[in-house]
């Protein structure tokens, strides 16, 4: 038998506490509580339940209301407080032995002719069976130091002793009183070897119900901020103009509020359509800048790390040297992948770009060279277009790693992009290079 952790006072002098039961305990933890919160040396309390209760049983009867009264002590950790207390008195097999003592009993004085006792005694081993496989589904299940082969070894003993008691008790051809018990010892011993997978359903049954209840809870919670914070926060974007502070700081808002309303909703990290829009978001909260991105055709862990990388940077070159409005356009079909980013800026002129500029040429128009792909840029006064082809085979793929060549994901770090070239870099054009 492990003896119980020792007790460690958690009173201060003058000041009055309240009564907890320890996470490690002889039983249930109401004497060590009931001595902590008293002052009294533990054992003597532990006599005193003892003495009291073979007087009279008054003292079990105090010992199960403190039990059920009493809350256990505060957790200190992750592990206390995913688990229940741990009792080192062994309850189960103790009561599995108790029940097998009366089976003998029961057996010998049904072999004698006493039925009458017999069937008694048959009832109380039943009894406690019921009671000792009880106690290891309800508490040893979830005691930290009890092992899962503990209760299997707990309770396939007694379905056993079950078994044989009641097929013993019948072979004696005892009356009916006697043989519905001895039946019903049988029946019981079935049952017992069920009721994990019993215990087992009815607690995901009830997990479930839980779940229902907080995602229609949730649901009720999302509703009512969409129609209130959400649109407020719209409102402001909307007002305040895509560029604005007041817009990026709403903007930031309102994406953390939904990714904590639809949280543990979003999709398939290899969707390249998902992260896609994780980039845009990752840039909308970096710039003053708004993404308006629009997908056609199924990207279902469907991952393009390339075209990926060089839509990331087409979309910082444009939230940097643009910002306001930039429209995302995708479309996947079954032999092409297309992507088109365009911005309302300036524009710049891309044939005045130096050969040492690799923001556009290497990133974007080299980067989708390599892979397969073809890059077409197009500026002029009204905005910049960028648009992104590439062959689905060549790139398309369930959790693919990208390859050297391609970017990492969209949280890393981007490469370094060409800013805007002063008017001697772009001699004397009219846009801006990026």
């Amino acid at each position: 038998m492990t003896p119980p952790a020792p007790l460690v006072s958690r009173r201060t002098p003058g000041v009055p506490t309240r009564m907890l039961r320890p996470r490690g305990a002889m039983l249930g933890g109401v004497c060590a509580g009931l001595a902590e919160h008293m002052q009294w040396p533990v054992n003597w309390v532990r006599a005193g339940a003892v003495v009291f209760t073979l007087l009279g049983g008054g003292a079990a009867l105090l010992y199960v209301w403190l039990w059920a009264l009493t809350p256990l002590e505060p957790a200190t950790g992750e592990t206390d407080a995913a688990a229940s207390a741990h009792r080192a008195f062994p309850v189960a097999p103790v009561l599995v032995g108790f029940a097998a003592v009366a089976a003998v009993i029961a057996l010998v004085t049904a072999v004698v002719g006493a039925y009458a006792p017999a069937a008694m005694v048959a009832l109380a081993a039943l009894v406690l069976t019921a009671a000792a496989v009880a106690w290891s589904l309800l508490f040893d299940r979830n005691d930290p130091k009890r092992s899962e082969r503990y209760g299997v070894a707990t309770r396939t003993t007694a379905a056993v002793g079950l078994a044989l008691t009641g097929v013993l008790l019948l072979a004696t051809s005892p009356p009916v009183p006697a043989t519905v018990i001895a039946v019903v010892m049988i029946v019981g011993a079935a049952g017992v070897l069920a009721a994990p997978a019993i215990v087992r359903l009815w607690t995901s049954l009830l997990a479930e119900r839980a779940a229902r209840a907080q995602e229609e809870s949730r649901a009720e919670v999302a509703a009512h901020l969409h129609d209130s914070v959400l649109q407020t926060l719209a409102l402001i974007q909307n007002r305040a103009g895509a560029s604005s502070e007041i817009a990026r700081i709403a903007r930031a808002q309102e994406h953390e509020l939904r990714d904590w309303l639809f949280a543990g909703t979003k999709p398939s990290g290899a969707d390249f359509a998902a992260q896609l829009r994780e980039v845009a978001l990752e840039l909308e909260l970096q710039h003053a800048v708004r993404f308006d991105v629009v997908t056609t055709g199924d990207f279902t862990d469907r991952s393009f790390p390339a075209v990926l990388a060089a839509a990331r940077e087409a979309m910082l070159n444009a939230a940097r040297h643009a910002g306001g409005e930039v429209s995302v356009y995708v479309e996947l079909s079954a032999s092409d992948l297309d992507v088109y980013i365009r911005d309302r800026g300036p524009g710049f002129d891309i044939g005045a770009m130096p050969e040492g500029r690799m923001g556009v040429r290497g990133s974007i128009i080299g980067r989708m060279a390599r892979h397969g792909g073809t890059a077409t840029v197009t500026s002029d006064e009204n905005g910049t277009q960028v648009h992104l082809h590439s062959p689905v085979v060549a790139h398309s793929g369930s959790r693919s790693a990208p390859s050297p060549q391609s970017a990492p994901s969209p949280q890393s770090a981007p490469e370094p992009s060409e800013p805007r070239a002063s008017s001697a870099d772009t001699q004397g054009t009219e846009g801006r290079e990026r």
